[in-house]
């Protein structure tokens, strides 16, 4: 394999990287998705050995002991955070490619050096005079290496004597030396060699990171060997590619730079101008956004959601500056796709709901970034000259607008102004705690050191349900307070793990299973069943008799009733979910469900509610899909060939090696079946079993997300049956038929809303009737008491509004006592508020009828209290007037 230097995409590059590594016995594994799902520390994928992470520390064996990846990289929040200095840099990006080769246990340093020095010098062509290595100062063995593999001299080979190169997963695990390996570009590019006081030039890059995990550190600070040293490298395709294509800037190489192009074209705008640093921020971000929607991440108010948010944001804020009046963001996606849709399907599979997202997104950050550049320039123009931003106000945007700090401090950097950071920090503090509790455990939790010692001990559950729902067993692990016991009595709650199972782990939005094990003498009600460190079956119960023991052959037995109930469900939420792609688009995609026993609960992204005609149609097209009474299949195959024959698939979803297709319903439109989707769950084995299906509720969980609820089976028919038991009492009580009910109910509302409008008036002409006589003189001010009775409450401002204009001066105090409560409003004319507050008077109205104060303006308040005490009410204002 050879390259020339200068002539090379990144396309190219990256599949150079992988063939070579595949051809000296590499799995290439394909990148994970952004959203971690064997960390739950981290927000994002910011590294390439993150999905190995648990190889590497022995919790998790992978059929393979070499492997090699193009892994997608975010680095936009927590740690790791390169977001403010995205666009204003030659490097920093918040998305990239990290290229890795990885041994797990299997070769060390001399092979991973080897293999970089081979793939650098005679696979890309790079020349050796143009190279150099670091070396943690200790590792002498790695600096030999260099010497007797790639022959470097002794001044090439930089000893770091500083944490920059030795390299720890935490405070305790494994962790080892580096060596790097740096580019230099010549003596007419000013810096110096790492470890140099001129290190931060740009003569001397950084291209590739060399682990060498050697060592597991222990608690006190000590180090001892590992058993199997093991390798992991990193090698950031932008900065290469930068390298490779003679490029000092990433943003100058073939796939940044098109993207950049293609906002120039889009706004007729010159991409190397004064504005060029807003260029680059929209190419970079659009990559972040939309790579994190393909991953399942959509824009929210906390966690993930809320750093998609700001990328988001802060690239529409650099379009607006570019001149974009309208949405812009998502018509660039096509030429994001063209540069990397062949390298990452999961854009072209994603397209539509990646461009709704970025469009809606768009459109409602737009009507909010007038109204808050609008209070930006009026608080600026108060901060004197050279001052900063009170913290207070860039919260304020914050929280009214949107407005995240950098970007703020984008719009500010123009004017040469700052943000008081601490001040908003403070004013965030307990947005922050909220927003980092939203995504610290998020993905695949680490289970409780009592799984991770039974699955390394005890192997995988095995489970028979699919087939199966009565099994014999063998208990194989009792837990009881989280402690594992040899045996447990009556009465007692256990956690049991058996040898083979029948009951469905809560997984996948599907409820777990209820059921019994029983043996002679031995009874467990289990009432529930959950899935332990990935594949582990554990089962909740309590021991109704007998003793349980470790070792004891059961028989355990699946509610038959009950699963039938959530299987049904969960093969109607297949059905409605292609219903509603077919109805909606493409961009309709599963976001959280929930198949239980009496509902499903079924959350999919869609940016507008959906009417009840769309509803109608994706319930009658489901129920005839249903009447077909197809076979629902299952196939086993991998992920990417399930892919490739229709199958959906939910990036962010952790798939193994092998995955299950269920197809349900006829083909049509050249698919194989009418829905294809892959599914660990239990489902019907005829989409007649499912039974009538109807939707419940349609609603919004949070912005771009439809919520529906639904019943099949006998829960539908149970909705049926009361629903037409309410509609027969309801035609029972309007003496009429089921037929005639709804017209004759539109009747009497009618009629009852002309009676009430009729008795509104009377009541206020009663009221304000003979104001004159009903007035009474206290300290020389008119003042009108009256009890009105049963009169709404909403009625009394109204009517102590007319009382006040008929007497011109004075104090009015109506009280109303409909449903056996207290409701007074007092006015006070103009002319007497600088004497008498309403809001004063009211509340202690408010007080002798029980209540706790009122409130409104100082001529017109209004109170209320469980106590309707007219006499008291009147008394307490009397004396109030008089004083």
């Amino acid at each position: 394999m050879t390259t020339k230097l200068h002539n090379t995409t990144t396309n190219e590059l990256r599949s150079a990287f992988l063939e070579y590594f595949g051809e000296n016995g590499h799995r290439i594994v394909p990148s994970a998705s952004l959203v971690p799902q064997n960390d739950p520390t981290l927000l994002f994928t910011n590294a390439g050995m993150v999905p190995f992470k648990n190889v590497f520390t022995g919790q998790e064996t992978r059929p393979y002991s070499r492997a090699t990846t193009a892994q997608k990289v975010v680095r936009a929040g927590g740690k790791h955070n390169d977001l403010d200095n995205v666009g204003y840099t030659a490097r920093h990006l918040t998305f990239f490619e990290m290229l890795g080769n990885f041994s797990f246990g299997d070769y060390f340093k001399a092979e991973a050096i080897e293999f970089a020095w081979t793939l650098l010098t005679k696979g890309y062509g790079l020349p050796k005079e143009k190279l150099l290595a670091t070396v943690y100062s200790e590792d002498e063995e790695a600096a030999e290496l260099w010497r007797k593999i790639a022959g470097l001299p002794e001044e090439k080979i930089i000893r770091i004597p500083t944490s920059d190169n030795f390299w720890r997963m935490g405070d305790t695990g494994p962790c080892g030396p580096c060596s790097e390996i740096f580019f230099d570009h010549g003596p007419d590019v000013w810096g110096g060699p790492p470890g140099s006081p001129e290190e931060d030039g740009d003569r001397f890059v950084e291209i590739w990171n060399l682990v060498f995990m050697q060592y597991f550190e222990n608690p006190p600070g000590t180090r001892t060997p590992l058993p199997r040293p093991s390798i992991d490298t990193g090698m950031g395709l932008e900065r290469f590619a930068a390298v490779m294509q003679g490029k000092r800037d990433v943003y100058d190489t073939d796939v940044l730079r098109s993207l950049v192009e293609a906002t120039a074209d889009a706004l007729s705008t010159d991409p190397d101008g004064p504005l060029r640093a807003s260029h680059r921020v929209v190419a970079d971000h659009l990559r972040s956004s939309a790579f994190l929607i393909a991953d399942g991440v959509l824009p929210a108010k906390d966690g993930r959601g809320y750093v998609l948010r700001r990328i988001m944001r802060r690239a529409m804020r650099h379009l607006q500056r570019l001149g974009a009046s309208e949405p812009v963001f998502y018509r660039l996606l096509p030429a994001l796709i063209r540069q990397m849709g062949s390298a990452y399907p999961e854009l072209v599979q994603h397209q539509s709901l990646i461009a709704e997202t970025m469009r809606g997104e768009e459109e409602r950050f737009t009507a909010l970034l007038e109204r808050g550049m609008s209070l930006l320039e009026d608080e600026t123009a108060r901060v004197p000259e050279g001052g900063a931003l009170p913290g207070a106000v860039a919260f304020k945007l914050y929280d009214t607008f949107g407005f995240p700090l950098d970007l703020t401090q984008d719009a500010l950097r123009e004017q040469g102004r700052t943000v008081d950071v601490d001040g908003f920090e403070g004013a965030m503090a307990e947005q922050r705690a909220r927003a980092r509790a939203a995504w610290v455990g998020s993905g695949d939790s680490a289970a409780e050191t009592i799984w991770f010692d039974a699955r390394e001990r005890l192997g995988a559950s095995e489970f028979l349900g699919y087939v199966s729902e009565k099994t014999d067993a063998e208990i194989l692990l009792i837990a009881r307070d989280g402690a594992e016991v040899e045996t447990a009595g009556p009465g007692d709650e256990v956690a049991i793990l058996l040898n083979q199972t029948p009951f469905y782990g809560e997984s996948g939005g599907q409820v777990g299973d209820r059921g019994v094990l029983f043996a002679d003498d031995l009874k467990v009600e289990i009432h529930d069943t959950q899935k332990r460190n990935g594949d582990l079956i554990v089962h909740y119960g309590r021991i109704v008799e007998g003793t349980l023991r470790r070792g004891l052959s059961v028989t355990a037995e699946v509610d038959h009733a009950r699963r039938q109930a959530v299987r049904g469900h969960h093969s109607a939420t297949h059905l409605l979910h292609e219903s509603l792609r077919r109805h909606l688009g493409e961009h309709v995609a599963q976001k959280g469900s929930l198949n239980a026993p009496d509902r499903l609960r079924f959350d999919v992204s869609q940016p507008r509610p959906i009417t009840a005609e769309e509803l109608a149609l994706v319930e009658q097209e489901v129920n005839a899909r249903i009447r077909e009474n197809s076979a629902v299949e299952t196939r086993i195959m991998t992920p990417e060939t399930a892919v490739a024959e229709g199958a959906m698939a939910l990036f962010g979803e952790k798939y193994g090696d092998e995955v299950r297709v269920v197809t349900m319903g006829r083909g049509d439109e050249g698919r194989v079946a009418y829905s294809i989707e892959l599914c660990g769950g239990t489902h019907v084995n005829r989409t007649g079993e499912i039974g009538p299906f109807r939707i419940v509720s349609e609603s919004g969980v949070s912005a771009g997300i439809r919520r529906i609820e639904a019943v099949c089976g006998i829960a539908a028919d149970r909705l049926a049956i009361e629903t037409e038991e309410r509609l027969r009492r309801m035609a029972e009580l309007l003496k009429a038929t089921v037929s005639e009910a709804p017209d004759r109910l539109a009747a009497l509302v009618e009629e009852k809303r002309s009676l009430e409008r009729q008795i509104s008036e009377l009541q206020k002409r009663l009221a304000t009737g003979q104001a004159d006589a009903a007035s009474e003189s206290v300290n020389g001010v008119t003042f009108i008491p009256r009890d009105l009775g049963d009169v709404a409450p909403r009625e009394l401002k109204n009517m102590a509004e007319a009382i006040t204009r008929q007497i011109g001066s004075g104090v009015v105090a109506l009280i109303s006592t409909a449903d056996g409560k207290g409701s007074v409003v007092v006015a006070v004319s103009k002319d007497l508020t600088e004497r008498f507050n309403a809001v004063d008077l009211v509340r202690l109205a408010s007080a002798e009828m029980g209540g706790k104060g009122g409130g409104g303006r100082p001529d017109m308040a209004q109170a209320g209290g469980p106590e309707p005490k007219a006499d008291a009410v009147f008394a307490a204002i009397r004396a109030a007037l008089s004083a």
